[in-house]
Parts: C-alpha cells; structure tokens; sequence
C-alpha cells in the first residue's frame, strides 16, 4: 500500500511539472506579441503553434494530447466564452444563415471530403466519412481575434462565431453516429437516425436551457461577483458532464447555458459592475486555454508521419477547400434569395477562406477506436489538414481582408485616439501651467517659453486632427459614438453605486441595463 501511495504522488507531482512546463512556455510564447512589435502581424494563437511545431522537430514533447482532454477540459470554457459574448440580437439577425452553414454546411463537408478520399485515394468509405466528420467543425478563434484588432465589421465576426458554435455540437454528432458504422453498433436506417440526431440535440438544448435559467435566477438572489463568476465557470463543465452522461450532445447543452447566461442571466441577476468582472475573467481563461491548446496542437506533429500520408493530406485538403466552397457561396445564395441576408460575395470569400480547422477536428480523430487498422492514417491525415488550415489559411487571412477591402479603419481610430488623448493631455498641462504662473521664483520668461510651446504643440495637434476629420469623415461619427459610450459608462457607474450601497432593489438593474443598451 505505501508502494503504491509513493507512486501516486511520484504520478502527481509529474503531472504538475508537465503542467507548469506546459503553462510557462505557452504563455511566455502568448506574451511575446507584446515585447516585438514585429510578432503583431501574427495572431498569437498561430504564433503558438509555430512554436510547438519547433518542440516538435527537436522531438520535444510537453504531454500527451488526448481526446478527453480536449473534449472535456478544453473545450467547455472556449465554447462558453465565445457564447456568452455573442449577442442575441446579432445571432437572431442571421440565425438563418448560421443555421444553414452548421448543419447543411456539415454535411457537404463531410460528404465532399469523404466522396475525395474514397475515389482518389481509395480509402474505404467508412474511414473517409470519419475524416470528413473529424474536419468538419471549424475552429476560427484565429481569424476572429483578427477581426477585432483590425476593426472587421461585426457582422462577419457573428457569422464566423455563430457558425462555429453551432456545427461544433453537429460534427461530434454525425462523428459519434459515423464511428459506430464500421463497428456495426448502428443502423442505417434514416429513421433511427433522425431520432438519434433528434434525441441528442434535445437533450443537449434541454439541459443547457434547464441550467442556463436556473442559475439565472439564482444570481438575483445574491450580489457577489466572485460567487457569481464560479456559478459560471461551473455551469460550463457542469453541463457538459450532464448533458453527455443523459447521452445529449455536451457542446450543444454548453452553447446553449453560455447564450442564456450570456444575454439574459447576466441582465437580471448581475448588476453592471459584475457583469464586466464575470466578462473579465472568461476573457482570461479562454486566452488561458486557447494558449495551451494551440501550443500542444503543434507539439503533437510527428513530421515523419505526415510525409507518409502526404498525398491522402492533398486529397483532404483539396476536398475541404472544395467542399467548404460550395457550402460558403451555395448557402450563401439559399440565404440571400430565402431570408434577405444579404451576404456580399466579399465576405463570403472571408467566410469560406477563414474556416479554419482546430482543437474539435483533432480530438474527433484521436478518439477513433484502436480496432479500426486506419487509425493511426486518419489521426495523421486530420494533423496535416489542421496544421494546413492554421499556417496556410491563417497567415493569409489578413492579405485577403486587405484585397477585398474588407480591412476596418482601426489602424486610422487608433492614431486619431492618440491624438485626441494627447491634445487633452496638453491642455492639462496648460490649465496647470496657469495655475502655478504666480509661484514665487518663477521666472516669468520661462513661464511664457513654456506656455509659447504647449500652445503651438497644440495648434499642430489641432491642425492633425482636422484633417484626420476631413479626409476621414467617419471619424466624426466614431468621435459621437466615443462620447455616447462614455457618457452610458458614467450612467452605469452610478446604478451600480446605488445597487451596492442597497439604495437601490438589484432585481431592478435589467431595466436600467436596457435603458443602457437603448442609448441616447
């Protein structure tokens, strides 16, 4: 017994070195944008990638990456994140798009690369459909974090986000229904199917929505953020452990907990104050996970394998490209001409360029059963389409935003916020300047040089900002919104002091919240 005991904490304290090891180096690499100004022009979630792919030549590797550590550990507080940040107001408006390239998007992605696969490289059918399952979510958490620092329109960010969410929960739905094919532990039957797909969806929404309202209600009881913050964090692998041990869908149950917290939890059980903190503190983890996730993706390769699978990898990608084409633009078109969506062909580009493949593709593919003798090629053939899809896809999404002209102006608002930051700097400086002019051993030439130069810094700032208005006249607009959100800051400033001081009744902060999002 003592042996064994000795062993355990020797198994422990392993583990937490491969841990920290882990941690230290994926956030040092996340970090790194920060120090050089040159590491910018690469998302860091690729950046970390790069980096594990430099482990993985020198044979070094941080830990073993298994499905459950993908699908259990890592994937419930990224899905929670990008769900409870997406909006609903913007989901609904282009629900039925999103809709469309989740599940009907999911199935000509699998049946393209699996049709691929099957006729040019002679893989048998069942083990080309799971290669499709496997690749048939995407995973744009890349692309997206480049959206927002150049200022992409919103609009392109929720289609991206919002069809990630959704075909996550329907590419492990048809890979659980796919991998019991060739184990012949299913029926393909179209109405067993249906039920299936119908019962583990059901579940899912059901368990999310049981729980996303339930601890809705609960927060109103209370006003402690911390408390209120872990309800989340719990909520996010609580449902998913739930969902999946009812047999419903764990990413559709966690989606949807994720939306309701999100844009209705967070409104009538959390004041403003504690909204921002619960906010915060998902943006850290999901920056905290997406580190380690991305590193380890990398660390994984086995470069001698992949040159071995290096014609079935073209045929997938290939397949992919192709398939995720006519899934993009055919959808595309279905949505505009049925429901007005009106998606230009520009985005669409963006949309069907930008569906890059991650961390759900390749704990799909590491899940396969060792009894299937194509294991180890499908686990290669997914390594190489994924790593393709982040280094190939991922670094050229930028040049393709700038050849559509899809780039926002958040370089130009960012000068512009320099300038204006500066110029009220300086006529600080200057109102202080007056009040310190009669101070005693103050030589009056001195004052006067020093007041003669902030005045002409200031007329030069002036002059800059003028014509940044005048070449750039949304610039005016963007000036209005700036002092629209502050002014709302300050109004949500003062609910918040009234509900913490109890003057206030906190159930009543939802209406003060909506009186917020009205604006002015």
């Amino acid at each position: 017994m003592a042996i064994e005991s000795a062993l355990g904490e020797v198994g422990i304290e392993q583990n937490l070195k491969q841990f920290l090891l882990v941690l230290s180096v994926s956030l040092s690499v996340a970090t790194l944008p920060q120090v050089f100004s040159w590491f910018r022009q690469i998302p860091y979630t690729l950046l970390l990638v790069i980096a594990g792919l430099g482990l993985a030549l020198v044979d070094v590797r941080l830990v073993n990456l298994s499905p459950e550590l993908i699908l259990a550990i890592f994937l419930p507080p990224l899905l929670f994140e990008a769900a409870w940040n997406l909006k609903w107001s913007d989901l609904k408006r282009d629900l039925i798009p999103i809709c469309l390239y989740a599940v009907v998007g999911v199935l000509i992605s699998i049946a393209g690369i699996a049709l691929g696969l099957n006729l040019l490289s002679r893989l048998p059918l069942t083990t080309a459909l799971l290669v499709g399952a496997s690749l048939s979510a995407t995973d744009p958490v890349s692309v997206t974090a480049l959206f927002r620092e150049l200022g992409v329109d919103k609009r392109l960010t929720t289609l991206m986000e919002g069809e990630s969410l959704f075909n996550d929960g329907m590419a492990v739905v048809a890979f659980g229904f796919l991998v019991a094919l060739p184990l012949g532990t299913v029926q393909l039957e179209f109405q067993p199917l249906v039920v299936q797909l119908f019962s583990v969806v059901g579940i899912g929404i059901a368990v999310g929505g049981l729980i996303g309202f339930g601890i809705s209600y609960l927060t109103q009881r209370f006003d402690l953020p911390l408390v209120e913050q872990s309800l989340t964090l719990v909520s996010a692998y609580g449902t998913y452990i739930i969902a999946e041990e009812l047999g419903g869908s764990g990413v559709i149950a966690v989606v949807t907990t994720g939306l309701i917290l999100g844009n209705f939890g967070s409104r009538i059980g959390m004041n403003p104050r504690t909204r921002v903190i619960v906010s915060e503190f998902w943006e850290f983890l999901a920056f905290f996970v997406n580190s380690i996730v991305f590193l380890l993706i990398g660390d994984q390769v086995r470069f001698v394998d992949l040159a071995e699978n290096l014609n079935i990898i073209a045929v997938t990608i290939a397949g992919m490209v192709l398939a995720r084409a006519i899934a993009v633009y055919g959808l595309g078109f279905l949505s505009n001409r049925l429901a007005n969506s009106n998606i230009p062909l520009p985005e669409q580009t963006i949309l069907w360029w930008g569906g890059l493949r991650g961390s759900v593709s390749i704990a799909l593919a590491l899940s396969v059963p060792n009894i299937l003798t194509e294991r180890e090629d499908l686990i290669n053939t997914v390594f190489g389409v994924v790593l393709f899809t982040l280094l190939v896809q991922g670094l050229t999404t930028k040049p393709l935003l700038e050849k559509l002209r899809l780039l926002g102006d958040q370089p130009l608002r960012q000068e512009y916020l320099e300038l204006v930051a500066r110029q009220t700097a300086l006529k600080r400086v200057l109102t202080y300047l007056g009040q310190v002019e009669k101070r005693p051993g103050l030589d009056p030439e001195f004052y006067r040089y020093q007041e003669a130069l902030i005045k002409g810094e200031l007329k030069r700032l002036e002059e800059q900002i003028d014509k940044l208005q005048d070449d750039y006249p949304n610039l005016r607009s963007f000036t209005a919104e700036q002092l629209r959100m502050e002014l709302l800051a300050v109004e949500a400033d003062t609910y918040a002091e009234f509900v913490r001081s109890g003057r206030l009744n906190q159930e009543l902060a939802p209406l003060l919240e909506d009186v917020l999002e009205d604006g002015y």
